[in-house]
Protein backbone atom coordinates (compact mmCIF):
# COMPACT_ATOMS: atom_id res chain seq x y z
CA UNK A 1 0.00 0.00 0.00
CA UNK A 2 2.89 2.36 0.70
CA UNK A 3 4.23 1.76 -2.80
CA UNK A 4 0.79 2.51 -4.23
CA UNK A 5 0.46 5.74 -2.27
CA UNK A 6 3.95 6.69 -3.43
CA UNK A 7 2.94 6.14 -7.06
CA UNK A 8 -0.26 8.17 -6.58
CA UNK A 9 1.60 11.07 -4.96
CA UNK A 10 4.41 10.90 -7.53
CA UNK A 11 1.87 11.19 -10.34
CA UNK A 12 0.24 14.15 -8.62
CA UNK A 13 3.63 15.80 -8.09
CA UNK A 14 4.57 15.17 -11.73
CA UNK A 15 1.27 16.72 -12.81
CA UNK A 16 1.93 19.78 -10.65
CA UNK A 17 5.42 20.09 -12.14
CA UNK A 18 4.12 19.81 -15.71
CA UNK A 19 1.46 22.45 -15.07
CA UNK A 20 3.92 24.79 -13.39
CA UNK A 21 6.55 24.29 -16.08
CA UNK A 22 4.23 24.60 -19.06
CA UNK A 23 1.94 27.25 -17.50
CA UNK A 24 -1.14 25.21 -18.34
CA UNK A 25 -4.59 26.41 -17.21
CA UNK A 26 -5.38 22.93 -15.86
CA UNK A 27 -5.06 21.79 -12.24
CA UNK A 28 -1.94 19.73 -11.56
CA UNK A 29 -3.83 16.79 -10.04
CA UNK A 30 -5.85 16.45 -13.26
CA UNK A 31 -2.65 16.16 -15.30
CA UNK A 32 -1.30 13.73 -12.70
CA UNK A 33 -4.45 11.64 -13.02
CA UNK A 34 -4.02 11.51 -16.80
CA UNK A 35 -0.41 10.45 -16.28
CA UNK A 36 -1.51 7.72 -13.85
CA UNK A 37 -4.11 6.53 -16.35
CA UNK A 38 -1.47 6.35 -19.08
CA UNK A 39 0.86 4.40 -16.80
CA UNK A 40 -1.87 1.94 -15.80
CA UNK A 41 -3.07 1.52 -19.38
CA UNK A 42 0.47 0.90 -20.59
CA UNK A 43 1.10 -1.61 -17.81
CA UNK A 44 -2.17 -3.38 -18.58
CA UNK A 45 -1.25 -3.64 -22.24
CA UNK A 46 2.22 -4.98 -21.43
CA UNK A 47 0.97 -7.48 -18.87
CA UNK A 48 -1.67 -8.77 -21.24
CA UNK A 49 0.98 -9.32 -23.86
CA UNK A 50 3.47 -10.97 -21.52
CA UNK A 51 1.04 -12.77 -19.19
CA UNK A 52 3.95 -13.20 -16.81
CA UNK A 53 2.83 -10.93 -13.99
CA UNK A 54 6.18 -9.11 -13.95
CA UNK A 55 5.88 -5.49 -12.84
CA UNK A 56 2.38 -5.92 -11.48
CA UNK A 57 3.42 -5.24 -7.87
CA UNK A 58 3.13 -1.48 -8.24
CA UNK A 59 -0.24 -1.67 -9.99
CA UNK A 60 -1.59 -3.89 -7.23
CA UNK A 61 -0.22 -1.40 -4.71
CA UNK A 62 -2.03 1.42 -6.52
CA UNK A 63 -5.24 -0.61 -6.46
CA UNK A 64 -4.88 -1.30 -2.72
CA UNK A 65 -4.12 2.37 -1.98
CA UNK A 66 -7.04 3.55 -4.12
CA UNK A 67 -9.40 1.10 -2.41
CA UNK A 68 -8.21 2.32 0.98
CA UNK A 69 -8.79 5.95 0.00
CA UNK A 70 -12.21 5.19 -1.47
CA UNK A 71 -13.28 3.45 1.74
CA UNK A 72 -12.81 6.79 3.53
CA UNK A 73 -14.04 9.03 0.73
CA UNK A 74 -16.51 10.83 2.97
CA UNK A 75 -13.61 12.39 4.88
CA UNK A 76 -12.58 14.29 1.75
CA UNK A 77 -15.84 16.24 1.91
CA UNK A 78 -15.09 17.65 5.38
CA UNK A 79 -12.94 20.57 4.08
CA UNK A 80 -15.65 21.52 1.58
CA UNK A 81 -18.27 21.44 4.34
CA UNK A 82 -16.11 23.58 6.59
CA UNK A 83 -15.64 26.04 3.71
CA UNK A 84 -19.40 26.33 3.25
CA UNK A 85 -19.86 27.00 6.97
CA UNK A 86 -17.04 29.56 7.07
CA UNK A 87 -18.26 31.44 3.99
CA UNK A 88 -21.98 31.28 4.75
CA UNK A 89 -22.28 35.07 4.82
CA UNK A 90 -20.59 35.44 1.43
CA UNK A 91 -22.72 32.64 0.00
CA UNK A 92 -25.86 34.30 1.36
CA UNK A 93 -25.05 37.67 -0.24
CA UNK A 94 -24.15 36.10 -3.60
CA UNK A 95 -26.85 33.41 -3.62
CA UNK A 96 -28.58 34.63 -6.79
CA UNK A 97 -25.45 34.80 -9.00
CA UNK A 98 -24.29 31.44 -7.64
CA UNK A 99 -27.68 29.83 -8.34
CA UNK A 100 -27.86 31.37 -11.84
CA UNK A 101 -24.35 30.16 -12.68
CA UNK A 102 -25.07 26.67 -11.34
CA UNK A 103 -28.32 26.33 -13.29
CA UNK A 104 -26.78 27.92 -16.39
CA UNK A 105 -23.75 25.63 -16.38
CA UNK A 106 -25.98 22.60 -15.76
CA UNK A 107 -28.20 23.59 -18.67
CA UNK A 108 -25.20 24.23 -20.95
CA UNK A 109 -23.79 20.82 -20.08
CA UNK A 110 -27.14 19.13 -20.64
CA UNK A 111 -27.59 20.78 -24.04
CA UNK A 112 -24.03 19.93 -25.05
CA UNK A 113 -24.44 16.27 -24.12
CA UNK A 114 -27.79 16.10 -25.92
CA UNK A 115 -26.28 17.66 -29.03
CA UNK A 116 -23.32 15.26 -28.96
CA UNK A 117 -25.59 12.24 -28.51
CA UNK A 118 -27.81 13.28 -31.41
CA UNK A 119 -24.76 13.95 -33.59
CA UNK A 120 -23.25 10.57 -32.78
CA UNK A 121 -26.60 8.84 -33.28
CA UNK A 122 -26.81 10.33 -36.79
CA UNK A 123 -23.30 9.14 -37.61
CA UNK A 124 -24.14 5.61 -36.57
CA UNK A 125 -27.21 4.01 -38.05
CA UNK A 126 -28.85 3.63 -34.67
CA UNK A 127 -30.58 6.96 -34.26
CA UNK A 128 -33.11 9.36 -35.78
CA UNK A 129 -32.15 11.21 -38.91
Amino acid sequence: MVRGLTVLLACQLAGEAVVAGAHLPVPGPVVGMMLLFALLAGQSRRSRAAQAGVGREWTEGVHRAADGLLRHLQLFFVPAGVGVVVYTAALRTDAVPIAVSLVGSWLAGLLTVGWCVSLLARRTDGGPR
